[in-house]
């Protein structure tokens, strides 16, 4: 029987990751669930929850982490918008770099076998233009949140190769699903309203991953042995124009879209003398992202479509 250790369980992608794999896994293989909110109360009541409060270099984990045969880590300092720290990369680091090693430390003391670490695909860079980013490119992140992910993704290697950890790295795009929080979740209240909107004939492509797919990744990855010190990007394989996504959420919304079409140079103003220049760029630039390596060192390829992960994240459906 395996055990699997969840950090950042109370989360959105740990919440939907606990459903996958409590439905799809044996009555008779327990799971280890953590919270990592020192003010929240944990998710489940019983011998299978912790809470260790704030993640950093000195959090004790051996209490989850006994008897543990897998840690799947999503539990971070997010990248946020309205950044008020004085010193952001030394707050990241605390959390996603120095954190997560003492996680992985612990973790080889314990005698876990595999550390799944969910990472960025910020690590690659921040847009792609001719090329889609595979896993296998320089890294280039750009900004510290970024760079505290990569910075944590070279020390498990690292600790893998020294140790025999077997450590295997996610770098996901932008996640969405059912009870999705943030920029995803203003875009659907968004097109709900059916408001016109200057975003028509957009000609750009972005990759997304519906939480479905990630989690069936995850699952994967707990066990396959060709993904050891591997790292893997994820998407669900058919990338979308910012204009396509509107009239698709439109289409799951039942709503009319009233899409409008004006000039980029003149939305690229705007957005700049409006101090949103990040918004022009999230709307109009390209990340795509290669995971043809999936396919062929893991024989994994997305089984949900993104028409109907969207329609799953409008409906509040998980499958």
């Amino acid at each position: 029987m395996s055990k699997i250790l969840i950090t950042g369980s109370s989360g959105f992608i740990g919440l939907a990751l606990n459903h996958v794999l409590a439905y799809n896994n044996e009555p008779n293989k327990p799971m280890t669930l953590i919270n990592t909110y020192r003010h929240v109360k944990p998710i489940i009541t019983d011998n299978n929850t912790f809470v260790v409060g704030d993640i950093d270099a000195q959090t004790q984990w051996q209490s989850a982490l006994k008897g543990v045969d897998c840690v799947i880590h999503l539990a971070a300092r997010v990248h946020v918008m309205q950044e008020t720290e004085t010193d952001p990369l030394t707050a990241f680091r605390v959390v996603n770099t120095q954190g997560t090693l003492n996680l992985a430390k612990q973790a080889v003391t314990q005698g876990v076998k595999r550390f799944i670490y969910l990472s960025t695909i910020k690590v690659n860079g921040e847009h792609t233009d001719q090329y889609a980013f595979t896993a296998d490119d320089q890294p280039n992140p750009h900004d510290a949140y970024a760079m505290s992910k990569f910075e944590a993704e070279q020390q498990l290697l690292a600790l893998g190769r020294d140790t025999g950890l077997e450590v295997v790295i996610i770098r996901p795009p932008l996640v969405y699903g059912s009870q999705v929080k943030g920029n995803f979740a203003r875009l659907i209240h968004l097109v709900n309203k059916s408001l016109p909107l200057p975003l028509a004939k957009i000609n750009n492509a972005r990759s997304l991953v519906s939480i479905d797919n990630l989690c069936a990744l995850i699952q994967l990855l707990i066990t396959h042995p060709k993904a050891v010190g591997e790292v893997f990007l994820v998407s669900d394989g058919d990338d979308l124009s910012t204009s396509e996504l509107f009239e698709l959420l439109a289409q799951a919304l039942g709503k009319k879209s009233r899409l409008f079409y004006l000039p980029p140079r003149l939305l690229k103003l705007v957005t700049t003398v409006l101090g949103r220049k990040m918004d022009y760029d999230r709307l109009f630039g390209s990340l795509q992202l290669d995971i043809r390596k999936n396919k062929d060192l893991l024989d994994w390829q997305p089984k949900i479509s993104v028409q109907t992960g969207l329609l799953n994240a409008v409906t509040n459906k998980i499958n």
